[in-house]
């Protein structure tokens, strides 16, 4: 019976394909278009909008092994991780989809003879359990698969009823539990699967999608209920492994291997060090997934979520006495072990272990921080006599320095204190609200309801891959976000049709502006959305007569835009390739906007790019661009076009099937958009910046074409003007402008040099308008035209010319005031310039600080300047 973790997804994904199923392949961790999840949370997670009925496909059974994380919300495995056999962060769900088709007979039929005939599960082992009021699903378990009664068993809601939300569909569900036997140390009167004493364990939950609840809570069948399945992985092997943890199968092993490597740490010697060991083997896993599909360590929503992890992680290294980054070198592992189901891991797997690295480095830097900060803590609480750290001080640790509170318990409690917990759960309970309050949903909620009816309605197929010109049918009209019959001259209006020459925005490409025009109206579009997967919206303005529904319609594509645009995304591929060649396969598209003015391309990449890389990375894609290389698009499978070597792109959402855009043997990529027939029609490529926008994300902006021609051209008539006004040749430009900054750097050092000689004769001047005041020598006096930065040279000269005393200079510029105070060192015991000059400020209505014996400030009243130098006398005199 034992199966490797491989074979075990291989068989499931198997079976249902002879079942009828679509393979799917999983989809990214970060969901697409759901702002109320973090993270795919359940296998059901990418086909939610299919069973809303917002989505059709063109399959209505689907299997699927999708990646997915559970670390808050509803499903918050995080707190449970290490410490039990079963719980995981990051898991594998085998599942198996029903839209509207088969229902609970062949579900559980699939199941059971999966788990009995082909993963060879003894049926004595295996129990059922139901909803309490589900008789039919009773029934099939003790008639069709001949369950004893004894062996299935009604729970309740809690256990076997599942809900998308508190409205929407739902339904009960049927599990399949493992017996391990009865357990001694069972408390229970009456033990079933729903008791957690360790005898049960869930290996499959079969969920009936037969209702639609309402807001009062009534249930109304479905027209076409459906199935929705769920397996761990991670669960199955355990079982079919005979090992009594996930942590012991396969998938672990040479995760584990690694930690014990760099740790120096056996497993099974020490029950809290097998637990560290645990965490860490989960959270690298959870780590390599999450950057893998895009998530970068930040300071809020999935970011902070990776950064957690990373840190917890990284503490349980610790107290394995790992005191140095290694969990870049467990993630390498985890590569090892999964890039055969995930092949584009080993493809980033540069780019994956050095972005955890140097996350680790960083957090290694804060715990020492965060260290000398709670040594500072303690000590103020051995002084006061308390026992308790205060929950702030705890949450601070905490929210600003990654420091895991159980770390910091565990450091109280070797000097017998505690943590406030009450009062770090309060700080903690704030933060998740802000946290949830960031997450919720924006937008129009009413206009996405009207679009996810005309979704369930209607549809748009695009023509635009073929021709810019065609001919359709109006079948929706919003003006305002109301739907309309009719749109009239001059009102914006949003226009669905049944077929469309116009590319929607989608994968950084705008969407397609132009005409649209009918027997009585006509509109300018000048935007194409996609607020659904199969509904296309033009946006623009009715600009002759009206618009009505059900009128035939000429739609034309602006021409020159879409070329430009063309040339742009073509370019962008031809960049990207370019960019992986010069600097490394780590170089990702993180993000892009390509339209008909200009590109922008974000990439993976953690220092800036050299000019000559620059150059490089010009000169590959211009190459490719004069090879005329022509163009070919394929569809074909996920997995056979990954296969085939094109490149995903971080955060983009494929169907199962997929359009392969090639370019010569240079460019293999996943493209949806519009392209060139040919690398020649691209016509140039040139590169206008590089800069950062994030932390190891990086930004080009670069045209094409005509565009980058008129660009040269501005450039070049730029430098002729420049030649022509310092009367050199082009080529003589840049010596010429350093000679004449030179000069210019020569005059001001001159006149430095004059302005100090000034300012050192005014100085002596000034030393014989020095005044006592209770026994302290005082200047003060205004200095007409003085700069700021003058004045305080002035100061330096007026102090050292005193053997003791201060000095207030000010200066009138523009209707502004200029202060500047000095206080010889002998003196800044008694007198602190930056103290006296924020008093002193206050009365020419600004504000200033400084240091004890020098400080400025600035005013808006120079009629008070009189006033501010008797300010100083009082201030001196009250000492």
């Amino acid at each position: 019976m034992a199966r490797s973790a491989s074979e075990i997804r291989e068989l499931f994904l198997r079976f249902f394909e002879a079942k009828g199923h679509q393979i799917v392949a999983s989809a990214s961790l970060v969901p697409e278009g759901d702002p109320t999840l973090l993270f795919t949370n359940a296998g059901m997670v990418p086909f939610k909008n299919t069973f809303l009925g917002s989505e059709t496909r063109d399959y209505v059974r689907a299997v699927t092994s999708q990646k997915c994380l559970r670390v808050s919300g509803k499903h918050n495995d995080l707190e449970n991780v290490g410490h039990t056999p079963r719980h995981n962060t990051f898991f594998e769900m085998l599942g198996n989809f029903s839209f509207g088709d088969y229902f609970k007979l062949e579900a559980i039929e699939y199941s059971w003879e999966l788990l009995t005939e082909h993963f060879e599960i003894d049926p004595a082992r295996l129990v059922a359990s139901v909803f309490r009021e589900d008789d039919e699903a009773y029934g099939l378990w003790r008639e069709k698969i001949g369950l004893p009664a004894e062996k299935i068993f009604r729970l309740d809601e809690d256990e076997n009823f599942w809900s998308m939300g508190e409205t929407g569909p739902c339904g009960p569900c049927a599990e399949i539990h493992i017996d391990f036997g009865v357990n001694s140390q069972c408390t229970s009167d009456s033990c079933d699967p729903s008791c957690d004493c360790g005898r049960w364990l869930e290996i499959w939950n079969l969920v009936f999608m037969q209702f639609d609840r309402d807001a009062a809570g009534n249930m109304t069948p479905l027209p076409k209920p459906s199935i929705d399945t769920g397996a761990s992985l991670e669960r199955l092997a355990s079982v079919l492994q005979g090992v009594p943890s996930n942590f012991d199968t396969d998938l672990f092993r040479g995760i584990m291997d690694r930690i014990q490597r760099v740790s120096g740490v056996a497993r099974g010697e020490d029950p809290e060090r097998d637990v560290s060991m645990n965490v860490i083997a989960d959270h690298a896993r959870a780590l390599v997934f999450l950057i893998g599909d895009g998530v970068l360590p930040g300071n809020e929503g999935r970011g902070y979520v990776l950064r957690r992890l990373l840190r917890r992680a990284a503490r349980h290294g610790v107290l394995l006495g790992v005191e140095r980054p290694f969990l870049f070198d467990v993630g390498d592992a985890v590569i090892d072990e999964m890039a055969a189901a995930y092949p584009e891991l080993r493809d980033r797997r540069a780019y994956i272990t050095g972005r955890i690295q140097r996350e680790e480095e960083r957090f290694l830097e804060t715990l020492s921080k965060g260290l000398a900060l709670l040594e500072e803590d303690i000590a103020a609480l051995e002084k006061s006599g308390s026992k308790m750290l205060p929950g702030e001080a705890v949450f601070k640790l905490y929210d600003t320095f990654g420091f895991p509170v159980d770390l910091t318990a565990d450091i109280l409690s070797g000097r017998n204190l505690e943590i406030d917990e009450a009062g770090f759960n309060a700080a903690m309970t704030a933060q998740r609200q802000r946290a949830r309050a960031a997450w919720k949903g924006s937008g129009d909620e009413r206009v996405a309801e009207i679009y996810a009816k005309l979704a369930s309605d209607l549809s748009t197929r695009f023509t635009g891959y073929s021709g810019l010109s065609g001919t359709s049918t109006i079948r929706a009209l919003l003006v305002d976000g109301e739907s309309r019959e009719v749109a009239n001259c001059g009102e914006s209006v949003e226009i669905v049709v049944d077929e469309t020459p116009f590319y929607a925005e989608s994968g950084g490409q705008v969407g397609d502006r132009g005409t649209l025009r009918a027997s009585g109206g006509a509109a300018e579009i000048s935007d194409t959305q996609r607020p659904a997967l199969q509904l296309v919206v033009h946006r623009g303005v009715v600009s002759e007569g009206e618009l009505r529904i059900d009128s035939e319609v000429e739609l034309a594509v602006n021409a020159d835009a879409r070329a430009a645009t063309v040339r742009n995304h073509s370019g962008t591929h031809l960049l990207h390739a370019a960019l992986r060649a010069v600097l490394g396969k780590q170089a990702m598209q993180k993000g892009s906007l390509v339209g008909p003015d200009r590109l922008r391309f974000d990439f993976t990449h953690d220092v800036a790019i050299e000019d000559r890389q620059i150059e490089a990375i010009e000169d590959l894609a211009n190459a490719w661009i004069e090879q005329n290389a022509p163009s070919s698009v394929r569809e074909m499978s996920y997995p056979e076009a990954i296969e085939a070597g094109a490149v995903a792109i971080f955060d983009e959402k494929y169907g199962d099937v997929v359009r392969v855009v090639q370019f010569g043997d240079f460019s293999t990529e996943l493209c949806g958009g519009t392209h060139a027939r040919a690398t020649g029609d691209i016509g140039l490529l040139k590169i206008l910046s590089e800069s950062s926008i994030a932390s190891g994300v990086r930004r080009i902006e670069a045209l094409t074409g005509l565009g980058a021609l008129n660009h040269l051209r501005n450039q070049e008539k730029a430098l002729r003007s420049a030649s022509e006004l310092l009367r050199v040749t082009p080529a003589e430009v840049p010596a010429r402008i350093e000679k004449l900054l030179e000069d210019r750097r020569s005059a001001e050092r001159e006149i430095e040099q004059l302005r100090s000689a000034q300012r050192g004769a005014t100085s002596k001047d000034l030393t014989r308008d020095a005044r006592e005041i209770a026994g302290v020598q005082v200047i003060a006096t205004r200095v007409a035209g003085a700069e700021a930065k003058e004045l305080r040279g002035m100061v330096d000269d007026l102090r050292s010319q005193l053997s003791s005393g201060i000095v207030l200079l000010a200066a009138e510029k523009n209707g502004q005031v200029s202060l500047a105070l000095g206080v010889t060192r002998n003196l800044t015991d008694r007198f602190r310039a930056g103290d006296m000059i924020r008093e002193v400020a206050i009365v020419v209505g600004g504000k200033g600080g400084g240091r004890p014996d020098f400080a400025q400030a600035g005013g808006s009243d120079p009629s008070k300047i009189d006033a501010a130098f008797d300010r100083l006398d009082a201030l001196i005199a009250g000492s």
